[in-house]
This record gives structure tokens, C-alpha cells and sequence, in this order.
């Protein structure tokens, strides 16, 4: 048996290779690529599954860019700590929702020392105003509280519930994808398979008025560790 290695084993590794072996078409229609995509991870842990959406979009015109939300129908299986920027009076209330802080001066007191121990954080409208001296700060970590992608709310307790149960947030980048989580591997192929159901629906729902015509340009679904698969529009 020949000991020589592919350039792709030379490359990424043996197990890769043995993994991008298995994808055999050019695209997969969606159930069936739910049911490859587990088989493609290289990891001996429980991997993510991503989902990367490139969108035919000009990123510099303001009314072609992509930004929405989704609430995943079994979550990402992934843990999201939640920080809630709350009066004094709602403080009870964001805990009973699920937050694992909850306040305004404290919390803001423990950022400005570089304390920031959460995924996300969520305001409501009235204290938006205090939070100007950790924007910068916030800014920076993707973590400060936004109305577009809804974690400024009125209704600070049913958006924090959603966020604990697995509602993400959908983004374009500067090169015009979109990068998002839709479950762990374990979930199995019908739980990734209504999970991504969702979250296409819900990027193909807020395609800009700016972009005119064919959207969405290619789908890939990934393991965390493992080749892509391209799926069928």
C-alpha cells in the first residue's frame, strides 16, 4: 500500500481528507445534508454547525446590508450568558426571565474595571443614555445593546427568555456573508434540519428594499471542525 499522502492530507491532515471524501456532490438539498453534516466533523468533542449565507449585496450602500434576528425552534445548544441593563425596579424581573446579571450601577462599575462576564447584553430604552461611558468598551466586544438587533426592548423579559433559549442574531460582514450557529451535531438531523429551515426563512425574509433581483448567493453548512457542504437554493 502506497505510504504517499494527498495534497489535501498534506494540508489539513489525514482526517479531513477521510471526512471531505464523504462529500460527493456539488450541492445537498437540505435534509439530506443534515443527515452528512455530523459525519464530516473531525473533533471528538460535540461540534457546532454553522451556516454561512453569501449574500449578493454592494456592502457599502446602507440599504443592501442584512441584519436580523431569529429564534432558533431547539436553540444552539450553547450556553449565552445574559447581562440585563435595568432599573432598579425591573431587576427581579430580568432574573426570573433567566439573566445572569441584572442592574445598572453595578454592572456598569464592574466594566469600567474590565469585568465583563456574559455573551450578550440586553436595555431597555431609559438607561441607554448611562451606558455612554462603557460604549466604547461594549462596542468593541460586539456587545453593546442595539435596536436593530433587538436587545434594546421595552419588553426586557420575553427577549431575554428568547435569548436563553436560543434566538441569534444574523449579520452580513464587510465581504457580504452572513456567519451563524444553528444547533450542535448531537441535535440530530431533524432538529439541524428545522433550525436551519428557520433561520433561512428568516435571512430571506429581510432582504434589503436596495437589493433587486437574486439574493442569496450560496449556502454552506460546516461542522465546527470539517469540510463544508454547499446546499441547494
Amino acid at each position: 500500500m502506497s505510504s504517499k499522502r494527498t495534497p489535501l492530507q498534506r494540508k489539513r491532515g489525514k482526517k479531513y481528507a477521510e471526512r471531505k471524501a464523504l462529500v460527493t456532490k456539488g450541492r445537498y438539498p437540505i435534509a439530506e445534508a443534515m443527515e452528512l453534516l455530523p459525519k464530516l466533523s473531525t473533533a471528538s468533542f460535540d461540534g457546532t454547525a454553522e451556516c454561512h449565507i453569501r449574500i449578493l449585496a454592494d456592502t457599502t450602500q446602507a440599504d443592501q446590508l442584512v441584519r436580523t434576528t431569529v429564534a432558533l425552534p431547539h436553540g444552539t445548544g450553547q450556553k449565552v450568558r445574559v447581562a440585563a441593563f435595568v432599573p432598579d425596579d425591573l431587576i427581579a424581573d430580568a432574573k426570573k426571565a433567566g439573566a445572569d446579571m441584572a442592574g445598572k450601577e453595578e454592572l456598569i462599575a464592574a466594566i469600567e474595571k474590565g469585568i465583563i462576564e456574559f455573551d450578550i447584553a440586553v436595555a431597555v430604552p431609559e438607561v441607554m443614555r448611562d451606558l455612554g461611558k462603557i460604549a466604547k468598551t461594549l462596542g468593541q466586544k460586539g456587545l453593546m445593546p442595539n435596536p436593530k438587533s433587538g436587545t434594546v426592548t421595552t419588553n426586557i423579559a420575553k427577549t431575554i427568555a428568547e435569548l436563553k433559549k436560543g434566538r441569534i442574531e444574523c449579520k452580513m460582514d464587510k465581504q457580504a456573508i452572513i456567519h451563524a450557529v444553528f444547533g450542535k451535531l448531537s441535535f440530530g438531523s431533524e432538529k439541524l434540519k428545522e433550525n436551519l429551515e428557520a433561520l433561512l426563512h428568516a435571512v430571506k425574509e429581510a432582504q434589503p428594499s436596495g437589493i433587486k433581483g437574486e439574493y442569496i448567493a450560496s449556502v454552506t453548512v460546516a461542522p465546527t471542525m470539517g469540510p463544508g457542504l454547499k446546499l441547494e437554493l
